[in-house]
């Protein structure tokens, strides 16, 4: 039987960044992954935006997670050369009906730390992107872009370094945490002080297949579809990222733009019910392209006619269903559900990507509260 201090479940963004701080922290880590490379899932099915902290609750883990993570993923980004630019972005009231709602938006960011949002008045608004149509807007300075490959690269890269390891291909299959953990990774049984549960959407059935965990700590489970499209030809006259209000969901069918100035436009909301990969899970439908066309034109109405094709589609997991209120991100320790040795992270969506080095510290300061035995 092998033996580690963590095994961590799953190579996307989240995992190698909690893999990496144990791993400097001095644990044996290994990271298992169930595809044949890193961060195929919603890590590499986002926009790649490096949000600021707006949109979310005072006092939430999100809000929290985001507004450190940022200023961590900048300095990350910088001092290991990962691409990224910090552009800025537009959120847009493209009518007087909106205004209230974006004065929500200002305040909640205000009181989540986000102090550099300037309001800007159709004017400027104008005066900053002129094919922009808006009646006001928020400038974000702090919001950016980052090459999430490289950046989990790099991750990796700094994991390995510091003496763990990623093992892909390698699926956790199940295991038990009635006493020390134990999991079954394909035909292996790996024995372990801790085992961190951050499989993104998969995490639902990672708990559910671990003896000893008590089922009614596993929150159901909702999946949304986010669906993209890009440009069929030519480019967006954007220097900047261009958001509409929020809707139930997501934040709206946004601009943004990759690092190369390539504008692609989503996610929007697609409820789905289960994740069959038999029906083609990630593809896009070419008929929601007018509806597409026509929540961008509420912010570009020069958009041309048939100027969208289907780019691409991420899922993510969410604690929330239609028509209810949006939930934190859910990290569950010992404390929590009475499991020594497990921690379980659920529901972590947008913007679990900006906050990965921020809640790597947080798993790592559960894991020192709770020394290993």
């Amino acid at each position: 039987m092998d033996t580690v201090d963590v095994v961590v479940v799953r190579a996307g963004v989240v995992g190698l960044a909690i893999g990496r701080r144990l791993a400097l922290d001095g644990l044996d880590v290994i990271v298992v992954e169930a595809e044949d490379d890193i961060g195929t899932q919603t890590s590499s099915r986002n926009s790649e935006v490096i949000h600021a902290g707006i949109y979310y609750p005072r006092g939430s883990h999100m809000a929290s997670a985001c507004v450190r993570g940022r200023d961590l993923l900048y300095r990350y980004c910088e001092d290991r050369g990962v691409a990224h630019q910090r552009i800025g972005k537009l959120i847009v009231a493209t009518s007087s009906a909106q205004l209230p709602e974006l004065a929500r938006i200002s305040v909640r960011a205000r009181g989540n730390g986000v102090d550099d949002l300037k309001v800007l008045y159709e004017t400027e608004l104008h005066d900053l992107e002129p094919d922009v149509h808006g009646v006001a807007g928020l400038l974000s300075p702090s919001t950016g872009i980052v090459d999430a490959h490289s950046l989990m690269r790099s991750l990796r890269r700094d994991l390995e370094e510091a003496g763990g390891s990623v093992a892909v291909c390698s699926r956790l299959t199940g295991g038990s945490v009635r006493q020390s953990p134990v999991v079954d990774v394909n035909d292996s049984t790996v024995a372990c002080r801790w085992v961190i549960n951050c499989a993104g959407l998969g995490a639902w059935d990672v708990a559910r297949s671990l003896q000893g965990f008590p089922a009614e700590h596993v929150p159901p489970r909702h999946l949304a579809k986010g669906n993209y499209f890009r440009q069929a030809s030519g480019t967006a006259p954007f220097g900047r990222l261009v958001y509409p209000i929020p809707i139930e969901g997501g934040l709206g069918i946004h601009l943004t733009l990759d690092l190369d100035g390539r504008a692609r436009f989503g996610p929007d909301v697609e409820w789905i019910d289960d994740l069959d990969p038999h029906a083609a899970p990630y593809a896009v439908d070419p008929q929601r392209a007018d509806l597409f066309a026509a929540e961008i034109r509420q912010y570009w109405p020069e958009l041309a006619d048939d100027a969208l094709v289907p780019d691409y589609a991420g899922v993510r997991p969410k604690l929330s269903g239609p028509g209810e209120p949006a939930r934190d991100f859910l990290l569950q320790g010992p404390a929590d559900h009475g499991v020594a040795g497990l921690i379980n992270m659920f529901g972590i969506e947008s913007p679990g990507l900006t906050s990965c080095l921020a809640l790597a510290d947080d798993v790592a300061a559960t894991v020192t509260a709770n020394p290993l035995r």
